[in-house]
């Protein structure tokens, strides 16, 4: 996994560009390296910067979540070949460079119209299919980190939770609703943000079970 030393001192250099400082509201990116690095997006572990002239992106864990690095390299390590996951370049103490995956979440179809259909569903539940078959227990599966490209396929990321002993839900909960609701005529497909962190937030205190 390691390549040539100016390689690595690059990767390495790029993530101590990397600025992070604690605030009221929390983790806040105050620099890093504007020459190479293009912020695209965060969450509640790291941010991911696209690293400029390349396919690659950088995803760098702040505190107090940096072991979770070693752990989803790990992961890809695992799911290594498949097609559906990023490749995996390199990683260090707080960071991982893999591929940038170009296309929308879930998420971001649903806030952008963009219809998704069965054939999307079926590539998913292959691609959990496979990790399964590499001894992985794909977990915290969401509209975030399933990403549909512009060829039309179905890519996954974000795979830290893929060594979760406990059965998670999530998958099938969002394949249920999609079934039941999503491909009917009526159902619109275009939502707001705001309504769909609404959605997530009664989800996550389990207040929609009856309806699927």
């Amino acid at each position: 996994m390691r390549h040539n030393t100016e390689l690595l001192q690059s990767y390495d250099a790029l993530t101590k560009s990397v600025v992070f400082v604690q605030g009221n509201q929390g983790i806040s990116l105050v620099d890093y390296n504007k020459v190479d690095l293009t912020p695209i997006g965060s969450g509640r572990s790291a941010y991911v910067f696209k690293i400029r002239e390349s396919n690659r992106v950088l995803k760098v864990f702040y505190p107090p979540f940096e072991g979770i690095a070693a752990k989803e390299a790990e992961i890809y390590q695992s799911l290594k070949g498949i097609s559906f996951y990023p490749a995996l370049y390199d990683y260090g103490e707080n960071y991982l460079v893999i591929d940038h995956i170009e296309g929308l979440t879930l998420f971001e179809c649903l806030v952008h119209g963009k219809k998704m259909n069965e054939r999307h569903v079926e590539l998913i539940d292959e691609a959990l299919g496979m990790a399964r078959e590499r001894g992985l227990n794909p977990s915290d599966i969401h509209l975030h980190n399933i990403i549909i490209t512009p060829t039309d396929e179905v890519k996954l990321i974000d795979v830290a939770r893929f060594r979760q002993e406990k059965f998670c839900t999530q998958w099938e909960d969002i394949k249920t609703v999609f079934y039941k609701y999503y491909i009917k005529k009526y159902f619109p497909k275009k939502w707001s943000a705001r309504i769909l962190y609404f959605i997530a937030a009664l989800y996550k205190k389990k207040l929609l079970t009856r309806f699927y």
